[in-house]
C-alpha cells in the first residue's frame, strides 16, 4: 500500500476540524498528524510535525491561512497545503495559491472529493481540474498580469505542448495519451519544467503563464 500520507488538519470551527479530522483519520491511506485552530498553531504544528498535506482553513483567527501558507510553503517546501474556503471565487484563495498552496476545495465537499484531494496534491498533482479553478485564476490573474515571457523563452517545443496541456488541466495520463508519451516522460518533463520556470507545482505554473501573458501565445 505504500507509505502513509501524513496530513494536518487546520480549522478554525471546532466541529468542521473534528469531522476533517476523523475522515482523515479513518482513511487507511492517510494518518492524522495533530489539528490546529489558528494559522499561528498550523505553522508551529507544520515545524514539529512535518505533514505531507495540510488541510488550512483560509479565515482564521490570530494569523489567516494566507499567511500561514505562505510562511509554510517557504519554510517547508516539501508540504503541500490544500485551502478550505467557504467561498469558490475568493480572492484570499488566490493569494494563497500565490504564495504556494498547491489546490483549494470548497468546505461543503463531499470525504470523497477531500481524499481525493488530498491524495492529489501530495502526488504533485495540483487542484486545477475544476473548471471555477481555473476561472478563478484567470480572473485575479488578469487584474496583476505583468507581461513577461523571459521565463519560458529556454522551453523546447515539446514542453511547451505540455505546459499547454497542464493549464487545459490535464492530468498525466490525460496528457501521456495526448501527446504520445509514457507516464515517466511525462512526469519527469513536469520536474523539468518546475526547475526552468522556478515553480513548485501545476498550479503555480498556470499562474505564471496567466500573469506573464503567456497564456495569449497558446491561444494564437
Amino acid at each position: 500500500m505504500g507509505e502513509r500520507i501524513r496530513v494536518l488538519v487546520a480549522e478554525d470551527q471546532d466541529e468542521l476540524r473534528a469531522s476533517l479530522g476523523e475522515l482523515v483519520a479513518g482513511s487507511p491511506r492517510l494518518v492524522l498528524v495533530g489539528e490546529a485552530r489558528d494559522g499561528r498553531d498550523a505553522v508551529s504544528a507544520v515545524t514539529r510535525l512535518r505533514p505531507g498535506v495540510v488541510l488550512m482553513d483560509i479565515r482564521m483567527p490570530v494569523m489567516d491561512g494566507l499567511e500561514a501558507t505562505r510562511t509554510i510553503c517557504a519554510s517547508a517546501p516539501s508540504t503541500k497545503v490544500l485551502i478550505l474556503t467557504t467561498f469558490d471565487l475568493d480572492e484570499y484563495v488566490y493569494e494563497a495559491l500565490r504564495a504556494g498552496a498547491s489546490g483549494f476545495l470548497l468546505k461543503n465537499a463531499g470525504p470523497a472529493e477531500i481524499l481525493r484531494a488530498v491524495h492529489t496534491v501530495h502526488d504533485g498533482n495540483a487542484m486545477l481540474a475544476p473548471e471555477v479553478t481555473r476561472r478563478m485564476i484567470a480572473d485575479f490573474a488578469a487584474r496583476r498580469r505583468n507581461p513577461s515571457l523571459e521565463r519560458f523563452d529556454g522551453l523546447t517545443e515539446r514542453e511547451r505542448e505540455v505546459v499547454g496541456a497542464i493549464v487545459q488541466g490535464m492530468s498525466n495520463e490525460e496528457i501521456a495519451a495526448e501527446l504520445f508519451l509514457s507516464r515517466a516522460t511525462v512526469k519527469t518533463y513536469l520536474s523539468r519544467l518546475f526547475s526552468k520556470l522556478g515553480v513548485r507545482d501545476r498550479t503555480q505554473l498556470v499562474i505564471l503563464a496567466y500573469e506573464s501573458g503567456y497564456i495569449d501565445t497558446l491561444r494564437s
